[in-house]
């Protein structure tokens, strides 16, 4: 059993002096003095540090009042999210698998013991409650690999209390400066313990910038797969929309793949693309249930009481929970299975080498703007067809269809920012507002079909349908409004001079 905790803290260099009086700090009343405990903790990681690199740690550590299992994942400065797992003699299988999407099946070793002195203190307010916990750290690393480097360090840590106000942490940080403390440069301990005790090594070089079309391309490919990796323990933590951001990295990927055609090699990529599109489509099922959840919901409680009979919430919610509990134990699932470590591999394959063609080559104005182009007269000829459509299924399929293709065109034209500039980060834009149009309209289609089964349960047990059928109502009304405002929103895109731009802008004209 793991459980999580948020962790704002900043840490600083120390010196023989240790701590300076903090009691001046506004809100702080008394400082209290909690003793002194000694820690122990080995920190895991694979052999090419895999976790270091992603500033993730992974320790087992004994003494204090937290001995156990700690996995900590960066997320904003001085913010980490630290999951707590029992004391055992392994690496927690809970823990383990937030890690896969990294580690693969590279074996997790001990790398780095460190063993701590650390000197407590608590700052409180007038009425004794917790404002933060501050400590003096008298830190001995010893690298449990290669020749066994050790080092040796003192620094203070002034971890926020839960509930905390972040702004205590300026209000230290002002007074430790003025005694002369200043902030660690390493982020962590482990990080600093691995500088200071790894061995000697080629420094290598830092990326370049990309200058081929194919460098740019392979350079949003590669955001892609970071994604994906970095999404993984979110979703699998259940963090609010990380299904749909990981989902949004698959399709960026594949549309990549499919739009810069002249520039990696098809044959390569189109497995690889398929691959993704089975990764979309397993966690398109709950992100799916979740829109369609939250659409309903809402539409209930706008609802007049008078139109309410029946049970129409609870139904709901059962629904609602049957449905998202099948699709949650089956995306873990595939997280866990050979086939999706197998993509990664494959993503990480291609990028080691890449599948490039002689387009690839060549300066990326001509060739991203000609596929950014492709991608735009393709879309202008299903939305036209989708207009010319009488309204109806047919029409529901092709205003889908274009909504998909709306998803490339926009993909493409991210893809094309650093290469093409303001020009198409404005396309960007433009077909991202396009695609919410065509998205709300996909939405109801969808909706209408979980409020017919939802009828058809609440009919066969008995109770009343007639809330079921207001709402069809409502979203055949709100289709037809979407329908309605296409074409002027196609005309405004399309007349508009950020598409004029892309499509007869020459490529001198783009900087």
């Amino acid at each position: 059993m793991a459980d999580t905790k948020r962790e704002i803290e900043r840490k600083y260099d120390s010196d023989e002096s240790g701590l300076p009086d903090l009691t001046g700090i506004a809100g702080v009343a008394a400082v209290i003095d909690k003793g002194v405990v000694e820690l122990d903790a080995t920190y895991y990681d694979t052999a090419d540090e895999r976790l270091a690199a992603s500033s993730i740690t992974l320790r087992r550590r004994t003494g204090g009042s937290d001995a156990g299992w700690h996995l900590k994942f960066p997320v904003a400065q001085d913010v980490r999210d630290e999951i707590h797992a029992p004391l055992s003699d392994t690496v927690p299988r809970t823990l383990a698998a937030l890690v896969r999407s990294r580690v693969r099946g590279t074996p997790l070793l001990p790398l780095v013991r460190l063993r701590s002195e650390r000197d407590l203190r608590d700052l409180v307010d007038v009425d004794g409650r917790l404002l933060a916990e501050v400590s003096v750290d008298t830190v001995h690393a010893e690298r449990l690999t290669g020749d066994g480097s050790t080092a040796q360090w003192t620094e203070i840590e002034i971890e926020l209390a839960e509930g905390g106000d972040p702004k205590l942490l300026d209000k230290a940080e002002k007074r430790l400066r003025k005694a002369g403390v200043r902030p660690c440069a390493a982020p962590s301990k482990l990080a600093r313990a691995l500088a200071e005790t790894a061995p000697p090594r080629r420094r290598l070089p830092a990326p370049a910038e990309p200058v081929t079309a194919g460098d740019h391309v392979l350079a949003y490919v590669r955001e892609q797969r970071d994604a994906l990796v970095e999404l993984d323990p979110a979703v699998r933590r259940d963090v609010p929309d990380s299904v749909h951001r990981m989902r949004v990295a698959t399709r960026r990927a594949r549309s990549a793949f499919r739009s810069y055609g002249k520039v990696l090699d098809r044959a390569v990529t189109d497995p690889i693309g398929e691959e993704l599109k089975w990764l979309a489509g397993e966690l398109g099922v709950g992100r799916d249930q979740e829109v369609l959840t939250e659409r309903l919901s809402a539409a209930v409680s706008t609802l007049p009481r008078a139109l309410l009979t029946g049970p129409v919430r609870t139904r709901l919610r059962t629904w609602a929970h049957a449905r998202r509990g099948g699709s949650r134990r089956r995306l873990i699932a595939v997280l866990d299975g050979r086939r999706y470590l197998d993509l990664l591999d494959a993503l990480d394959a291609l990028l080691a080498d890449p599948p490039l063609l002689r387009a690839a080559a060549r300066p990326p104005e001509k060739v991203i703007l000609a596929a950014v182009r492709n991608d735009l007269d393709r879309l202008a000829a299903l939305i036209e067809q989708a207009l010319a459509t009488p309204p109806g299924t047919h029409r529901d399929l092709a205003l889908h269809e274009a909504r998909k293709k709306t998803k490339r065109t926009r993909y493409a034209a991210e893809a094309a920012i650093t290469a093409l500039g303001e020009p198409a980060a404005d396309l960007a834009r433009a077909m991202k507002s396009l695609q919410n149009l065509l998205g709300d309209h996909q939405d109801s289609v969808m909706a209408r079909e979980a409020l017919r089964e939802l009828a058809r349960q609440a009919h066969a047990a008995g109770e009343s349908t007639f809330t079921y059928g207001v709402l069809y109502g409502r979203e055949e009304q709100r289709a037809a409004a979407d329908e309605a405002e296409l074409p002027d929103t196609w005309t405004a895109a399309r007349a508009g001079t950020v598409l004029a731009a892309v499509r007869g802008m020459s490529p001198a004209g783009l900087r």
